[in-house]
């Protein structure tokens, strides 16, 4: 599913691409597995099902602290929340948009998500919204893990 997600990013635009058949069959010549592209595609459908608001009752402050649930600490190891407040920190996403990082990285079937796939979600959700990213955040998002290829 992540080398769909990788592909879709590389080649197309933010809603420039294909409705979802038209997608399947280019994916397919493409040499994808049946599949990772129903999974990519299903996954993609849910990105553009989050709110657009975060349904906070009152914006977060700056400084302010996200306290995980056990099945998200469970799923999110120690380094992914880490980059997340890194990501926060560092001005590249906002509380609304980690939230939405965070739904999506919860629906993987995934038991536990690894960094370089976290790294995948916050380009694909970025990607989707079409926001602005600060070139050193970039490039991080870009950053192979030394130990952890990015897609397996």
């Amino acid at each position: 599913m992540f080398d769909v997600l990788v592909f879709l990013f590389e080649n197309y635009l933010p809603g420039a691409y294909p409705e979802p058949n038209a997608l399947a069959r280019k994916l397919s010549a493409a040499g994808f597995d049946f599949d990772a592209i129903t999974e990519a595609l299903d996954w993609l459908a849910g990105l553009d099902r989050l709110p657009e608001s975060s349904g906070f009752l009152c914006a977060p402050r700056p400084g302010s602290l996200r306290l995980y649930e056990e099945k998200e600490i469970a799923k999110l190891p120690a380094d992914c929340r880490g980059f997340l407040v890194f990501l926060e920190n560092a001005g590249g996403i906002d509380a609304a948009v980690r939230e939405q990082i965070i739904e999506r990285a919860m629906a993987l079937e995934d038991a536990t998500v690894t960094l370089s796939k976290l790294k995948v979600i916050v380009l694909m959700v970025v990607w989707r919204q079409q926001l602005p990213l600060d070139a050193l955040v970039f490039e991080e998002l870009l950053a192979e893990e030394e130990d952890e290829p990015l897609l397996h």
